[in-house]
């Protein structure tokens, strides 16, 4: 049997992502990635920065900054922006609603990406909702997988695009369909075709059954990276080729499964 390490060399993806809330971030210096995503999730869970200047000191590590949130504001107060290390690359996101104040989403995202960009041209700049946007920056682009990825990259590259693409997606090192379900199941669930096509009332993990789990199922497959690391390596292998020049594994059922 492969060891953790082996199978994630195997599944050929190229960087880990850690959310603070759900582990030490620390973590990473005994995982098998040399690039390191730190999610964003809130002010109160933001590692100390002496955690991540250390970290910055061991690995390519790159800090997810909601450009529109108090504190990562390049127009306004950036005073937590300030004391994230200098050796630390970013990835700028609009910020998810759930960690913003109604006078923060009300922000204008387009000219903060900017002044972001501007300060700190080595980023990327994370898309989910502001394609256009994030292009217009000129930056790398940090992408969520989803069922039109391939379609979207290979037009990207086709419309002359040759900027760096990093694709975010969560990862299943597991072929046992309950298992799969159970770590992210949910997770696809929130998409809307999948929500839409969901049976009101379904569960969403591994005890879904008939077209509940059917529908999952296949969604999981859409929305993440599953299966064993043959199966996982043979996808990001055909990501890679439509476009993608980073595939960055979040590991859904925790970091051990990534050691």
């Amino acid at each position: 049997m492969l060891s953790a390490e082996a199978r994630v060399r195997e599944s050929g993806i190229d960087a880990v992502a850690l959310k603070p809330l759900e582990c030490d971030v620390a973590v990473a210096s005994d995982l098998p990635f040399d690039t390191v995503v730190v999610d964003y999730e809130g002010r109160e869970h933001l590692p100390d920065p002496a955690v991540l200047a250390d970290l910055a000191a061991a690995r390519d590590l790159r800090i997810t900054v909601p450009v529109r949130a108090s504190g990562f504001d390049p127009l306004g107060d950036d005073s937590i922006a300030a004391t994230l290390p200098d050796a630390a690359g970013r990835v700028f996101v609009a910020g998810h609603s759930a960690y913003l104040d109604d006078a923060e989403c009300e922000k204008r995202v387009a000219p903060r990406l900017g002044a972001a960009v501007e300060t700190n041209p080595d980023a990327w700049v994370g898309t989910e909702g502001i394609e256009r946007l994030a292009l217009a920056t000129g930056a790398g682009q940090f992408e969520l997988l989803s069922r039109s990825t391939d379609r979207d990259l290979r037009a990207l590259r086709a419309a002359g695009y040759d900027g760096h693409v990093s694709l975010y997606a969560p990862v299943v090192l597991a072929d046992d369909e309950d298992a799969v379900l159970d770590a992210v199941g949910a997770y696809a669930a929130r998409r809307g075709p999948v929500r839409r096509a969901l049976p009101d009332g379904a569960a969403t993990d591994g005890t879904a059954s008939g077209r509940a789990r059917e529908v999952l199922s296949a969604a999981v497959r859409d929305y993440a990276l599953v299966g064993d690391a043959e199966t996982v390596g043979e996808r990001v292998a055909e990501l890679k080729a439509a476009g993608a020049d980073t595939v960055v594994g979040y590991p859904a059922r925790g970091p051990a499964a990534f050691r």
